[in-house]
């Protein structure tokens, strides 16, 4: 070998020497929420109660390192996951991201898990209160909220109500989402008909 040559170096040595990070499981769930509301409480347990449980969420906070793109990060998880958690919160339509990610979701046609907190379905509106929505987005983003709206959830009174059954109950609705999309997508590859 000659003195400053270049090595070629396999798939394995990069990895050990951490040029590449390794190959990551899909996404299962997403967690859509509005972080001034929700991440130190709700959205922060129960990312912590699905990964307990060996099931991969995204909850932006914990799931991206410096230097990850945060729209392609939040696109690509939206994009692989296979049952949403929208935790819609008194200050969840403010956000366009929010709305943004709700709206992905709905048009890709994942299920989806409303969590009301602190806030009747009834309430949510998408208010443009400093014009910065497009009429396109504001449609889009009143179309994704109506469709959520009418999608039966579990309502939460956070000072009153029984935060472990809030993640249990939650929890045990995602582990039955997973567990039926799983029986489905089996019986399609089987080839049987209902």
């Amino acid at each position: 070998m000659t003195i400053g040559a270049p090595i070629a170096l396999g798939k394995a040595t990069r990895f050990l020497f951490g040029s590449r990070k390794p190959p990551q499981k899909s996404c299962e769930v997403f967690i859509n929420h509005r972080g001034i509301d929700t991440k130190r409480n709700i959205a922060g347990l129960l990312n912590e109660r699905l990964t307990q449980l060996n099931i991969i969420s995204f909850l932006d906070s914990k799931s991206m390192e410096p230097g990850d793109k945060l729209y392609d990060s939040i696109e690509s998880a939206i994009s692989e996951c296979r049952v949403a958690i929208a935790i819609l919160s008194p200050r969840y339509c403010e956000s366009i991201f929010c709305l943004h990610e709700l709206a992905m979701l709905v048009e890709s046609g994942k299920k989806i898990i409303p969590i009301f907190y602190d806030i009747k379905p009834s309430e949510l509106q998408v208010v443009d209160t400093d014009g910065s929505f497009s009429s396109e987005q504001l449609e889009r983003f009143t179309r994704a909220i109506r469709e959520v709206r009418y999608t039966v959830g579990i309502t939460f009174d956070s000072q009153n109500g029984n935060w472990c059954d809030l993640i249990s109950r939650t929890v045990n609705v995602v582990k039955n989402s997973l567990n039926n999309e799983a029986f489905w997508s089996l019986d399609l590859i089987l080839g049987h008909k209902n």
